[in-house]
C-alpha cells in the first residue's frame, strides 16, 4: 500500500472532525536538496499528510533523465507544493522557477524555503490555479512558448477521479502552448492510472514507474 496515498484517502474521503485534525498533526517527511548548488539543504514541509512529496529516489531518477536540460532552464512548477521539485532545479542551475500553489500552509512552506536558499531572485510565486491560463502566461518578454521545463504534479484524486480530462487536457495545452521546441512536461502521477493512448496524438508519451509511481515524460 501507498501509505501517503492512505493518508490522502483518509484526509479526502473519510470522516471529518477527530481524524483529520489527528493526521494534521503527524510529523512531515524531511525533504532535501539531492544535489547541485544547495546539496543536502533540507527544506521546511507542511504538517501532517495533505501534500505528497515525491520520494527522494524518484526525484533523482528524473532528475537523472533530465541531465543538462536542466541548465538554465526556465521553469514552471504546477502544483508546487513546498517546492521540491523547483528548487532542486534551481539548485542544479535553472535560470528561474515560478511556482505555482494554492494550499496556504504548502505556500507557507514553499515562501519559508526559498527565503532559507536566498533564491528569492529567481523564483516567482503564485497562488493561482495549477491548471488555468493565467499560471501559464508567459513572462512579458517571451514569444509563443517559453518554458524549457513543466513540472506538474497534481493530487492523485484529480488524476484517477473526475478532474482527469482536465489534466489531460492541460497535458496537451502545456506541450503545445507553453513549453519551448525542445521542452519537456514531466508528469508525476500513480502507476496504472494512465495508459499512453489517454494523451493526445499530438503527443510524445513515454513512461517510467519506480514502485507505485510513475513519470510521463511529455514532449
Amino acid at each position: 500500500m501507498d501509505v501517503d496515498r492512505g493518508y490522502r484517502s483518509i484526509l479526502l474521503e473519510g470522516p471529518m472532525g477527530d481524524v483529520r485534525r489527528a493526521l494534521e498533526r503527524v510529523p512531515s517527511r524531511a525533504m532535501r536538496i539531492i544535489a547541485g548548488e544547495h546539496r543536502g539543504r533540507r527544506l521546511a514541509s507542511p504538517p501532517g499528510r495533505g501534500t505528497r512529496p515525491m520520494l527522494d529516489r524518484v526525484k533523482e531518477a528524473v532528475f537523472s533523465s533530465l541531465g543538462e536540460q536542466v541548465v538554465d532552464a526556465r521553469v514552471l512548477d504546477l502544483f508546487a507544493g513546498s517546492g521540491s521539485l523547483g528548487l532542486e532545479a534551481l539548485s542544479r542551475g535553472a535560470a528561474s522557477v515560478r511556482f505555482v500553489e494554492t494550499g496556504r500552509k504548502a505556500l507557507e512552506a514553499l515562501e519559508e524555503n526559498v527565503a532559507t536558499l536566498g533564491v528569492e531572485e529567481h523564483a516567482e510565486l503564485c497562488a493561482v490555479d495549477a491548471l488555468g491560463a493565467s499560471a501559464w502566461r508567459a513572462p512579458e518578454e517571451a514569444e509563443g512558448g517559453w518554458a524549457d521545463l513543466v513540472f506538474l504534479d497534481p493530487p492523485y484524486p484529480m488524476v484517477e477521479g473526475a478532474a482527469r480530462a482536465e489534466v489531460l487536457a492541460a497535458c496537451e495545452a502545456l506541450v503545445g502552448e507553453v513549453i519551448r521546441a525542445e521542452g519537456m512536461v514531466v508528469f508525476h502521477a500513480p502507476k496504472g492510472a494512465l495508459d499512453a493512448a489517454e494523451f493526445a496524438d499530438t503527443l510524445s508519451a513515454n513512461e517510467r514507474t519506480y514502485g507505485s509511481t510513475s513519470i510521463w515524460y511529455l514532449g
